[in-house]
């Protein structure tokens, strides 16, 4: 199992912080963004259209191309701003 959080505006769309997913056949974060779903079933993926969304893997940033293995955290998040 990988545990994937939601940070800020995407707790909202998930009414969720967080969910765990079982690891078949998800070996990266462009695989999780695939089978994810949205509670009313947007495919999690569309958003990314919408919003330049942020990932990280057990709190390192990486690329959607970055690996996942077994009992990883990925997080998702908006880019930080200042102000």
């Amino acid at each position: 199992m990988i545990k994937v959080v939601f940070f800020a505006s995407l707790r909202e769309r998930f009414q969720s912080p967080g969910l765990t997913v079982e690891i078949d056949q998800i070996a990266s974060v462009a695989a999780l963004i695939e089978v994810l779903m949205l509670p009313d079933g947007t495919p999690f993926g569309s958003i990314f259209a919408e919003e330049k969304l942020m990932v990280a893997v057990n709190q390192e940033v990486v690329d959607f191309d970055g690996a996942i293995t077994e009992g990883d955290e990925v997080a998702f998040f908006p880019p930080v701003t200042g102000g």
